[in-house]
């Protein structure tokens, strides 16, 4: 099937690299024992390196997908050089598409789009992005595209179609500066961005109209000394070649050492500063930021020049080293389990890796199903390739979600609802702003109808209002549905409830091999119930 005649869904598009299954566990772990330790991680001690001189953990294999100046597979496309920031995303097969960043600078870089089957084997592979200079982490969309971002003082974002059935467009109210990495936050629906100069900024875009990124408010943040953050506005995000560059444009901003990874994970960003050696955590409510990690304060830590940074379905973190010496440590995956335990994951041996100049690992991700991991080693062999790891990966978050009970709803499970995650407690007033979301994994393309309905009082009694229904068809891997409430009418009873209410989602599932329905009931909590925010502990600063 060619790639044209093959299109994602609307809500397949959600991409691996923005799976929320709840709370970050590691995070917290970390937090309850004051820093991250080091010790032996959840997947044991590293074997001795395989035959593509990666060192994996018993269970583990790897897989060579493709090299820098060679077709990729059995293809005619060939792979850019020095492979760079990376995601994945769903297809409606079962299969699904890498996009990959090409940090060449000069108008030669760019992105690059690698489709898998649903078993795994290299189906297609071509350009989603030319012209462009020295692309490097970007990152994905919950709505199915690739911001490519441009590492250069002029550098602008691109929002990439990873089918190819779509030109990248321009995004320029993302701002004009040294772009690195882009999360998107899907309760709040903004982006962070981050700017890889030792002086550069930690920015906020809000979109006019969400998911649109046509327009919008681009601002910096302020940290103060108990970690409060304050954003403001830029005066001007997309400066001239002698005007006042964006990180210098607000008086006092927070200057962080070389922004390079970010991600957005269940309420809290978290950022990765190359210079100090720290990854960073934002938490959205709370509005303030703490040290997550930091080199010089873990003991006997592998973890050094952190970079590109993902959080897996089971809420490890795993993080790729940015080396620019020969030292044979400082070439690997490592990861802050969901324990609070950092550990090497992956360590790459041998000459290809060790050539005219040292290379470093970028654009660690996990496909739609979580069970295989890719990563770039951007100079191997002197120009890069990208690797695959499959193996026994931890897929559960305890306590992330709603359990799908074995009784009454096996007959779910056994039609491919293998995970299903809302809140049991929802404030009205957050409901009104941001909707409800329902976050889903599939083991198999099924059509889900989605109802969510409340009771009401009326004139005759009680009565059940219908607030939103969506149907839509839906592949194998994890996706995120917005169900909102619908009618000014609806809006305005809403807010008029002065007790507590019990709204349902009703789940039609339609597959295959039969028909089910599940409902989940939800507490909506009065505005003057709205449970208060907690403010984060303080944290140092993240000052350079």
């Amino acid at each position: 099937m060619r790639r044209r005649d093959f299109i994602l869904s609307a809500v397949a598009g959600f991409t691996a690299t923005a799976v929320e299954f709840g709370p970050g566990f590691w995070k917290q772990a970390v937090a309850a024992a004051a820093t991250a330790q080091t010790g032996a991680g959840p997947y044991g001690e590293l074997g001795a390196p395989d035959a593509n001189g990666l060192r994996l953990p018993p269970g583990f294999s790897s897989r060579l997908i493709a090299r820098a100046d060679q077709a990729v597979g059995d293809t005619t496309y060939v792979l850019p050089w020095f492979p760079d920031g990376s995601a994945t995303f769903p297809t409606s097969d079962g299969g699904w598409i890498l996009a990959v960043n090409s940090e060449v600078p000069l108008g030669a870089g760019g992105a690059s789009a690698i489709r898998f089957g649903a078993d795994g084997t290299i189906v297609d592979a071509y350009r989603i992005l030319a012209g462009t200079s020295t692309n490097c982490a970007g990152g994905g969309t919950p709505w199915g595209t690739w911001l490519s971002c441009e590492e250069d003082e002029r550098g602008r974002v691109f929002e990439c179609d990873p089918t190819g059935a779509g030109s990248a467009v321009a995004r320029p109210a993302l701002g004009t500066f040294k772009h690195e990495a882009a999360c998107v936050d899907t309760v709040e629906q903004r982006l962070y961005l981050t700017e890889d100069l030792g002086d550069g900024g930690f920015y906020r875009f809000t979109p006019e109209a969400y998911p649109s990124l046509e327009s919008g408010l681009l601002e910096i943040a302020t940290v103060d000394s108990n970690g409060a953050v304050t954003w403001t506005a830029l005066p001007d995000p997309n400066p001239g070649l002698l005007a006042t560059p964006t990180r210098e444009q607000v008086p006092g901003s927070t200057q962080f050492a070389r922004g390079e990874g970010i991600w957005y994970d269940a309420g809290h960003v978290y950022v990765a500063t190359t210079s100090d050696e720290t990854i960073h955590d934002y938490d959205v409510a709370a509005g303030s930021i703490s040290t997550l990690y930091k080199q010089s304060e873990t003991p006997g830590s592998p973890l050094q020049g952190v970079d590109n940074i993902t959080v897996s379905r089971s809420g490890d973190l795993f993080v790729c080293e940015d080396s620019y010496d020969d030292d044979p440590d400082a070439m690997d995956v490592c990861m802050i389990s969901r324990e609070g335990i950092v550990c090497r994951f992956v360590k790459l041996t041998g000459d290809e890796h060790f050539g005219v100049e040292p290379s470093e690992l970028t654009g660690v991700t996990f496909d739609p199903s979580g069970t295989r991991m890719y990563f770039g080693s951007q100079r191997a062999w002197n120009f890069g390739a990208i690797y695959e790891v499959t193996g026994p990966f931890r897929l559960d978050r305890p306590g992330s979600a709603q359990a799908i009970p074995e009784d009454p709803d096996a007959r779910a499970v056994e039609l491919g609802l293998i995970g299903l995650e809302l809140p049991k407690r929802l404030p009205i007033r957050r409901l009104l702003r941001h909707g409800l979301v329902v976050r889903m994994t599939l083991d198999a393309p099924l059509e889900i109808g989605l109802k969510l309905m409340v009771e009401m009082p009326g004139q005759r009694g009680a009565h059940t209002v219908v607030l939103d229904a969506e149907k839509r068809k839906l592949g194998r891997g994890t996706h995120q549905v917005r169900m909102r409430v619908r009618g000014e009418g609806k809006r305005g009873r809403l807010r008029e409830l002065s007790r507590p209410r019990g709204a349902t989602l009703r789940v039609e599932l339609v597959g295959e091999s039969g028909r089910r329905e599940l409902r989940r009931r939800l507490r909506l909590l009065p505005e003057r119930d709205d449970p208060p925010r907690e403010r984060a502990a303080p944290a140092a600063s993240s000052a350079d």
